[in-house]
């Protein structure tokens, strides 16, 4: 059961071009934004869709992969864990964040 904990598996298409990060000693971050779909018929039998958009990071080789290979609109499968941070802005005031740190990914459709 332990393997359940904290797990997070999201396929969508990337809202943005990944934002890469180069850090000493060679270490990568990838920082972009996935966006989910769902459909559904409401009362009056209409089809609505929503798009939920999810904030994702990504390191080292995970990181490499992206920066080759992942493009704004790319469809992708991606494992990883729920994180919740937080930081002060340049006004002072504390910022929360919740994003997915992936650990796996799978590039789905065409490039």
């Amino acid at each position: 059961m332990n393997a359940l904990r904290n797990k997070v598996q999201l396929i969508g298409h990337l809202g943005n071009e990944p934002e890469i990060k180069n850090f000493e000693g060679g270490k990568k971050l990838a920082n972009f934004t996935l966006a989910t779909n769902e459909s559904y018929k409401n009362d009056k039998g209409e089809k609505v869709e929503e798009t939920q958009w999810h904030r994702l990071v990504a390191w080292g080789k995970t990181a490499e992969i992206i920066e080759k290979y992942v493009t704004k609109g790319r469809e992708i499968a991606v494992e990883g864990k729920l994180t919740h941070r937080s930081y002060d802005d340049k006004n002072g005031e504390k910022r929360y964040v919740t994003e997915v740190v992936v650990s796996d990914l799978l590039l789905l459709g065409k490039p």
